[in-house]
């Protein structure tokens, strides 16, 4: 592909080599020649066989399990195309890792996803293009243009056509952070929202304190951007049925799904689980209550307005 002479190559590491064929292979592109491998001590080892001088490259790799080695992985190809001349350097991050670690929650704590915005940067990268961060105050982490895109509207899309009587479907947010992201869910599929208040003790455990809002003798779709070792959504599950829903769901963007997860999932009363493939699922985790969903074709729509200096806002008002 080429735009005033300026040629396109898409490049990518290990962490999620399948999205990342599809989104080339929907720009019609093959992706570029590399190999991305180890020294035989675990360093990280990345060639770019192929000439890039004046490109606009793009490297897909989201920093999901194992995060540090894919996190190098990223750093070390926008390193080796800023030293081959690459034009410019837009890295592509479904999921991005460290989100979480967004602020001080209590004293001396690192802030961990404003130094992995500055690693990036650093590196050599020109923009950021990612999906549903944790926290959207990290977009201002980075000093360099970062473009959002949202899962909303495949998820939401799928649960219309899923439910096509959508007049007894609640919304319901897992926690009051999530507020904004369920709310906007909500409004697609013109249902109720319902709020969950919950406390969390420590890390990655939850307890239920209150239900907001109506759920009796209704599909209660819980909505999260990301779910990781579902204590949250299991929890939140089993606190709807008790309050009189008739079914739950649950979807989310980044389907982390670490530690006890999929037998959390297994034994909840979640019937289906939606994720989108921002992360790759392995064998061992794909269970028949989670269905995955492409993220492909809004990556593939936003890497191609990326290239032709298009703005994005056009593919959130075509969806």
């Amino acid at each position: 592909m080429n735009i005033q002479g300026k040629d396109m190559k898409i490049f990518a590491g290990n962490s999620n080599l399948p999205l990342a064929r599809d989104i080339a292979a929907k720009i019609g592109l093959p992706l570029g020649a590399s190999n991305v491998g180890r020294f035989s001590d675990g360093e990280t080892a990345i060639s770019i066989n192929e000439v890039v001088r004046g490109s606009d490259t793009f490297i897909i790799q989201p920093t999901c399990t194992p995060v540090n080695d894919n996190l190098v992985e990223l750093l070390i190809l926008i390193d080796a195309l800023k030293r081959a001349s690459a034009g410019r350097i837009t890295a592509v991050i479904p999921y991005f890792g460290y989100a979480r670690q967004d602020r001080k929650a209590k004293a001396r704590d690192p802030i961990s996803a404003k130094l992995v915005a500055n690693l990036i940067t650093v590196a050599g990268a020109d923009r950021v293009l990612t999906m549903d961060l944790h926290a959207t105050q990290i977009q201002g982490f980075f000093d360099i243009p970062l473009d959002q895109l949202t899962g909303t509207p495949i998820l939401a899309q799928y649960m219309a056509e899923k439910f096509k009587n959508l007049d007894d479907l609640v919304v319901v947010s897992p926690d009051v952070g999530s507020v904004s992201r369920s709310r906007k869910f909500a409004e697609r599929l013109e249902a109720p929202l319902a709020i969950i208040d919950k406390r969390r003790p420590k890390a990655n455990v939850c307890e239920i304190m209150n239900i907001i809002g109506d759920v009796r003798g209704k599909k209660a779709v819980l909505v999260d951007d990301l779910i990781d070792t579902a204590g949250t959504v299991a929890t939140a599950s089993e606190a709807l049925i008790e309050m009189g829903a008739s079914e739950v769901y649950a979807c989310c963007t980044h389907g982390v799904l670490s530690g006890e997860a999929i037998d959390r999932i297994k034994n909840s009363p979640i019937k289906e689980l939606v994720t989108l493939n921002t992360i790759p699922l392995p064998k061992e985790k794909k269970i028949d209550k989670i269905t995955v969903l492409s993220v492909a074709e809004i990556f593939a729509e936003a890497i191609e307005c990326i290239y032709g200096n298009i703005s994005i806002s056009t593919l959130f008002t075509q969806r």
